[in-house]
């Protein structure tokens, strides 16, 4: 990869499974990124998330690598925006703390960004369903559906699944945006990607493998319908013109 890669991953309480994931990070990047960093958010754990991760770096040789932790939860968005103000690579990815999609599809999302023909690329599980080797439970799966229809209707993103943890972002362009967003929870794909995309840059929906975890911490009910009443929030606030200015300051990067 020519553009040095950012890989940043929230994590939460995520003791038990963060050891391999990092390693199965830093292996990738120490062969194919080498210039590149890891970046875990330990988003207010009461285990050893952040602790586990210092020594899961203690091996990984020249890599760049940073633990951002703090006491108090206050979300996976901000968390996810933390990491991502934190990066030094020209591209800065953030994946989900089990791995769903593996690391090794990063390429998938960070080659058109480093081309230039992209600025924001997210991985997809509606495109291509055959690369998904564990599926939700029907209801889980079908309630994210539901909900990216809502998401389509509300904020008029053309795009069929804005959930999948694994993103990628032209830090150049994007850090306005970045800088400017608001949601911590479970609506912060959304808003990412909604002034993204009224700030004009290039987005672009890519289908990755996926696997469900079944230690996923989310509530099928009620996550969803505070992730609807964020977007409903995000709206509003485009409304108020509290992107404007990150949709400004986009423009003159662009």
């Amino acid at each position: 990869m020519s553009a040095s890669l950012s890989v940043v991953i929230p994590a939460y309480n995520e003791a038990v499974r963060l050891g391999n994931s990092l390693r199965a990070v830093v292996d990738y990047l120490r062969e194919y990124s080498p210039a590149g960093e890891v970046i875990v958010v330990d988003d207010g754990s009461s285990d050893d998330t952040a602790e586990l991760a210092r020594q899961a770096f203690a091996d990984a040789g020249e890599l760049r690598t940073s633990v951002i932790s703090y006491k108090k939860n206050l979300g996976k968005g901000r968390a996810v925006r933390l990491g991502l103000l934190a990066a030094r690579g020209d591209v800065a990815l953030f994946s989900d703390a089990d791995l769903s999609t593996p690391i090794t599809e990063a390429p998938k999302l960070v080659e058109p960004i480093a081309k230039g023909e992209c600025d924001v690329t997210f991985g997809s599980r509606a495109l291509d369903r055959k690369l998904i080797g564990v599926h939700q439970p029907w209801r889980r799966e079908q309630g994210g559906r539901i909900f990216n229809f809502v998401v389509r209707l509300a904020t008029g993103l053309p795009f069929w699944d804005t959930q999948c943890g694994f993103k990628a972002f032209r830090m150049k362009v994007c850090r306005p945006i970045v800088e400017a967003a608001t949601v911590d929870r479970f609506g912060f794909d959304v808003e990412l990607l909604y002034v993204a995309y009224r700030a004009g840059l290039r987005l672009k929906e890519i289908p990755v493998r996926w696997n469900h975890d079944a230690d996923s911490k989310l509530s099928v009910v009620s996550d969803s319908l505070k992730a609807i009443n964020e977007v409903v929030s995000i709206r509003q606030q485009a409304r108020r013109g509290v992107y404007d200015s990150a949709i400004k300051a986009v423009h003159e990067k662009k």
